[in-house]
């Protein structure tokens, strides 16, 4: 069940063995990755294992993240997607798109998709994004969604706000 959603232009589609380098650039970029996880970079290794992880996950729980590809140029920016591994505590659309292409609306447009799959696909009746405090640029993008401040928790020791909306 890992299909395909395209917005106007972009592809999300499934994670190739081709996407590594462009992935690993992305998750070596240290301001991409500072409120990602534990907020360090990623090597090519722990790039691959997010790869193999993301594809996991669409196994385990039959949705998952999208690698994002621009149509026009057919070049790879990020992954967009729904994430809920074991002890998360809610269903979540997350982003991580290309530093060269933040403000673009990139983020914004592949999780509205993410989020209209996960309302129409997965009939979820609410939908949450848990986000660094400081990561500012990802509750813009969240209160772009519609979604709204739900609390402040914590996860592995690192206090997270929890954003979400309903259907």
């Amino acid at each position: 069940m890992h299909e395909s959603l395209e917005t106007a232009r972009l592809r999300l589609r499934p994670f190739e063995l081709a996407d590594l380098d462009a992935y690993a650039r992305i998750c070596a970029d240290a301001e991409t990755m500072r409120y990602i996880g534990p907020g360090v970079p990623l090597s090519r290794a722990d790039a691959w294992r997010s790869m193999a992880q993301l594809l996991g996950h669409w196994q385990l729980r039959g949705y998952g993240q999208w690698a994002v590809q621009e149509k026009k140029s057919g070049a790879f920016l990020g992954r967009v997607g729904l994430h809920y591994p074991e002890g998360w505590p809610v269903l979540e659309v997350g982003w991580l798109i290309d530093r060269a292409r933040w403000g673009d609306g990139l983020a914004t447009e592949a999780g509205r998709a993410a989020m209209q799959f996960a309302f129409e696909r997965l009939n979820l009746k609410r939908i949450s994004s848990v986000i660094c405090p400081q990561n500012l640029a990802s509750i813009r993008v969240a209160e772009k969604l519609g979604m709204r401040l739900d609390r402040i928790s914590e996860i592995n020791g690192v206090e997270v706000t929890v954003y979400g909306r309903d259907r």
